[in-house]
């Protein structure tokens, strides 16, 4: 979804993001966009197989530079965990060890609550093909893993970024009905509006004899008075339809809005004063 608007706050908080030993630069460009989408900005890099800086990382972010930019380069795990407090490790294998495994939203709300508390925190991902090793996973102090298919549980780096990223930035949301965005408020239609437009388009079919049986008549108009009233419309919903009405009153097939009138004809529904004396558009 496009949705990058430099003119509102930039969120650059929270955990850090720690990628062991990653192999392509386009995985750590995807991984940084999906860090600038939910508000990450700390990114480490620890010995990526292709070198860094890297023009195909920044490429593949998609703008998220500020994440690029700021990403700092490790020799090992163990150096770029050193200044961390608390630090979990993702994984989809189960693993013989005596570590907590948590779910995404504990793990998400154990961050928050540190973080808040001031500790400096981070989550490691592994290498894109293989995760990380036991003895990697053994420098964390827990293990978050994801629900997912246990016949194809494998996530692509940025996926799993991603899912953990989103979790950080619900758990500092005010409700979980929270969204970046509401629609913008619309004036309920007055009976008086939805009225007129039912008598709009009924003199509008009546005038075309859609009505062909006066018997079958207010039935008819009951069952569109019925599909009409239902919606609740807007003040807006109903300028709209009673224009789309107006434009099928006023022009045909034959003779479109835009186009001359015919010779010695007027448009229907224009009188001749209405069309400027009957000068062409």
């Amino acid at each position: 979804m496009a949705g990058t608007n430099s003119e509102r706050e930039l969120l650059t908080e929270g955990p850090a993001i720690i990628l062991a030993f990653p192999q392509l630069g386009e995985n750590i460009g995807m991984v940084a966009r999906a860090m600038a989408n939910f508000g990450l900005s700390e990114l480490r890099l620890v010995s990526p197989r292709d070198g860094w800086p890297s023009e195909k990382a920044r490429s593949a972010a998609s703008r998220a530079d500020h994440v690029i930019d700021g990403a700092k380069l490790y020799e090992t795990l163990e150096e770029a965990l050193a200044d961390l407090n608390f630090v979990y490790a993702t994984t989809a294998r189960d693993r013989d060890g005596f570590k907590p495994v948590r779910s995404p939203i504990v793990a998400a709300r154990e961050l928050r609550h540190r973080f808040k508390e001031g500790e400096k925190v981070g989550i490691i991902f592994g290498r894109e093909r293989t995760g990380l090793t036991n003895a990697e996973v053994a420098l964390a102090d827990e293990i978050v893993t994801f629900p997912v298919n246990p016949a194809f549980a494998s996530l692509n780096l940025a996926q799993a970024v991603l899912l953990m990223s989103y979790e950080w930035l619900k758990t500092g949301m005010t409700s979980e009905d929270e969204t970046s965005f509401q629609a913008s408020q619309q004036r309920p239609a007055t009976k008086e509006q939805l009225h007129g437009l039912c008598e709009h388009l009924e003199e509008a079919l009546d005038a075309r004899n859609y009505f062909r049986s006066a018997d079958k008549k207010p039935k008819l108009v009951e069952n569109l008075r019925a599909v009409l009233t239902r919606p609740s419309f807007t003040e807006s919903e109903i300028q709209v339809l009673r224009g789309v009405i107006s434009s099928l009153d006023r022009f045909t097939r034959e003779n479109p809005r835009g186009s001359a009138a015919p010779p010695g004809h007027s448009r229907p529904g224009h009188s001749r004063k209405e069309q400027g004396g009957g000068d062409k558009d």
